[in-house]
C-alpha cells in the first residue's frame, strides 16, 4: 500500500462562476461598503434604481468584463448579472444601515483587497503587454515533454472515500492485506466505518511527474491512500493506458500555459527588481528563514487561465495541464 498528499482538483464553469457573484456578494460587499449611503450620482446611464441607489451600465459592462463570458452568451448573461448586482446592492445598503463598514474586520478585509488591486495594477503597467507565444515555442515545448502530450498516459481507478480519522493502522494493514477494493470495502462494512464509492480518472497532463511515476510503476489492482484534508481516497488502479494527445489538440492550451509563464517570469524578474533596490528587515529573525523549497520532481505543464495575482500564477503553473483528454 502506498500513501500520498494530494490537493483536490478544482473545477469551475461558467455557471458555477455566475453562481459565485451571487455566493460571494457579501464578500464582494465590504470592497464597497464605505460607499454605502453616498448619495453622489455614479457615472454611465443607469439601468436600475434600488431604494435609491443607481446601477450603471458601466457596473454592469465591468461584470461582463470580470466574469469572461464569451462574446456570443453576453446578452443571455447580462440579465442575470444585472440581478446580481440588484441583490449586491440591497445587501450594501443593509450592511451600511447596520455599520458592517466600521468593524475592525471588515476594515481589514477592505484594505487588503484595496492593497492586492493597486499591486496588482502595477504590475500590469510595469510589465506591458507580453508578446504571445510563437508556433515555434508551442511546438518546442510540445517535443520537450512527451510525457504530457505524445507518451501521455491515463489511469483509471476505483475509489473509496473515508474520512481521514478514520485511517488506523488497522485499516492500513487491512489494505495490506487485501487483495482487492472489495476486500477493502468488505472490511470497513464489518467495522462500521462510513465510506462512498466513485471512479476517478487522471493523466500524466493532470498530475505531478513524481506522482505519475510512482503511479506507472504499479501493479493493476494495487492499492494506495490519497489524503485530502478532511477526506482520504482509499485508490486501486484499474487500469493504465496510452493515451496520446497532438500538437493540432494541445496547441491552444500550450500556448496559454507558455502566456502565463511569460508573465509571471515578468513579474517576478520586476519583484526581484525592488526587493534588491529596498531595505528590508525582519524583526521577526523566525520568519526571516528561507521559506522551505518546493516539492521536488513537479515540472511544469498548461495550466488554467492566468491567475489574479502572481502567487497564484505561480499555483496554477505548478498544477499541469488538466483537461486534455
Amino acid at each position: 500500500m502506498n500513501q500520498f498528499d494530494s490537493s483536490p482538483f478544482q473545477k469551475t464553469t461558467l455557471a458555477a462562476a455566475t453562481k459565485l457573484l451571487c455566493a460571494g456578494m457579501v464578500v464582494l460587499a465590504t470592497v464597497g461598503l464605505s460607499a454605502c449611503g453616498d448619495k453622489e450620482k455614479k457615472p454611465g446611464q443607469a439601468l436600475v434604481s434600488v431604494n435609491g441607489e443607481e446601477i450603471t451600465v458601466l457596473q454592469l459592462n465591468e461584470e461582463l468584463q470580470r466574469s469572461g463570458v464569451q462574446a456570443s452568451q453576453q446578452e443571455a448573461a447580462k440579465k442575470q448579472l444585472l440581478d446580481a448586482l440588484v441583490d449586491r446592492q440591497l445587501l450594501l445598503i443593509e450592511a451600511g444601515k447596520e455599520k458592517i463598514d466600521r468593524d475592525p474586520k471588515v476594515v481589514q478585509a477592505i484594505e487588503r483587497a484595496k492593497a492586492l488591486i493597486v499591486a496588482q495594477a502595477y504590475i500590469q503597467k510595469r510589465i506591458g503587454t507580453i508578446a504571445r507565444p510563437t508556433k515555434e515555442e508551442v511546438a518546442d515545448y510540445f517535443n520537450k515533454h512527451p510525457e504530457f502530450f505524445s507518451r501521455r498516459k491515463q489511469f483509471d481507478m476505483r475509489q473509496l472515500i473515508v474520512a481521514t480519522k478514520d485511517i488506523d493502522d488497522s485499516l492500513k494493514a487491512a489494505m495490506d492485506a487485501s487483495k482487492s477494493l472489495d476486500e477493502v470495502a468488505a472490511y470497513l462494512d464489518s467495522h462500521k466505518v462510513g465510506y462512498a464509492r466513485a471512479q476517478l480518472v487522471r493523466s500524466t497532463s493532470e498530475l505531478p511527474v513524481d506522482l505519475s511515476a510512482k503511479l506507472q510503476s504499479m501493479n493493476k489492482g494495487q492499492l494506495f491512500i490519497i489524503r485530502e484534508g478532511e477526506r482520504s481516497m482509499l485508490i486501486a488502479i484499474a487500469e493504465i493506458k496510452d493515451a496520446p494527445v497532438t500538437l493540432e489538440v494541445a496547441t491552444q492550451q500550450i500556448e496559454q500555459f507558455l502566456f502565463n509563464k511569460k508573465n509571471k517570469d515578468a513579474a517576478d524578474a520586476e519583484l526581484a527588481r525592488l526587493r534588491a533596490a529596498a531595505k528590508i528587515e525582519y524583526l521577526n529573525k523566525d520568519l526571516a528563514k528561507p521559506a522551505a523549497p518546493a516539492a521536488a520532481g513537479a515540472a511544469p505543464a498548461p495550466a488554467a487561465p492566468a491567475a489574479e495575482a502572481a502567487s497564484a500564477g505561480a499555483d496554477a503553473n505548478a498544477r499541469g495541464v488538466a483537461g486534455l483528454k
